[in-house]
């Protein structure tokens, strides 16, 4: 994966390389400034190499990227349970198998075999209950994949972390599959204030791999995929990022209007998100941006995109 900079306007942008800590290659957490609810970790190990986490106040799911992982739990209660990840070749290979890890538990990966893995992360809202939820191995196929979206909008969503599907207290997770040339994450929109029934607040975490599209063509002996991303201010809120990203890059979106997400063509565009926020439900709720929600109306004479959903073994 490349470590070539992202342009970045303000700390929201973290290209590969920038933030990597303490052997992992990206580590967000609240040590970014401004930054509250969610963190994201995320690593690659080799055969029997191994990582420990402990979750404290936070609750975690774990996503295999590319390859298969051990997931072994202890929570705080004392009671050990373990979970082999089958995982997948790669982000553009389908849903994966994933594993919850309660708050208050030790969390330990193991690899028998290469394989790269994030841990998503939340803080524990104040609603939650004094009891905690069981550790859970969620299989693939379990998650709910939705093509959401039409024509150029259209777009792959694994469901495997937001309610409805994942029991949890607070994180909501999820990844998205964007064929190339397609636009996702649009039209743009925000969840960053509480309105009942309206809008919940979350801050959200784009974690992106970018990949050249299947069944392309030889061209390039030295291929670049690349994409875009946009978030801007919604309010008295300033936000300004555009941001160029590739394989390990990370946006965050602390508030504001987020979208689109961009696959040029020739690339395929993955991103998984991580949200949470310290309203009294857990639950995402959006708003559209008024000056594009519109399009919306346009995919009910449209077709959802022939090549999703996109699976495979790549």
């Amino acid at each position: 994966m490349s470590a070539t900079p992202a342009p970045r306007g303000d700390r929201w942008v973290h290209p590969l390389g920038t933030a990597e800590r303490h052997g992992w290659q990206v580590v967000i957490d609240d040590t970014v400034d401004g930054w509250q609810h969610t963190g994201l970790l995320v690593t690659t190990l080799g055969p029997g190499d191994r990582k420990v986490v402990s979750t404290g106040d936070r609750e975690a799911v774990v996503v295999p990227l590319a390859g298969a992982i051990r997931v072994r739990c202890t929570d705080v209660g004392g009671t050990s349970a373990v979970a082999e990840l089958a995982g997948r070749a790669s982000v553009f290979a389908g849903p994966t198998d994933v594993a919850y890890v309660p708050r208050g538990s030790e969390l330990v990966l193991e690899a028998d075999d290469e394989c790269r893995v994030a841990v998503c992360l939340a803080v524990v809202a104040d609603r939650a209950s004094s009891s905690t939820l069981p550790f859970r191995h969620l299989g693939a196929d379990e998650v709910p994949v939705e093509l959401r979206g039409a024509g150029q909008a259209s777009r792959e969503v694994h469901n495997f972390g937001v309610p409805g599907v994942l029991a949890a207290e607070s994180i909501i997770a999820c990844e998205v599959i964007t064929p190339a040339g397609n636009w996702s994450s649009y039209p743009p929109h925000k969840h960053d204030a509480y309105r009942e029934g309206v809008e919940t607040e979350l801050e959200e975490i784009y974690y992106f791999e970018v990949g050249v599209e299947a069944g392309a063509p030889a061209g390039s002996e030295t291929p670049d995929p690349v994409a875009y991303q946009r978030v801007y201010g919604s309010g008295d809120r300033e936000i300004d990022v555009l941001a160029e990203v590739r394989s390990g890059d990370v946006v965050l979106v602390p508030y504001g209007w987020h979208g689109p997400a961009t696959a040029p063509p020739g690339y395929d565009l993955y991103y998984l998100n991580v949200m949470a926020g310290p309203g009294p439900q857990r639950s995402w709720l959006i708003c559209d941006d008024p000056a594009h929600g519109w399009v919306r109306q346009t995919w009910a004479t449209q077709a959802i995109d022939p090549r999703l959903p996109l699976g495979g073994t790549r």
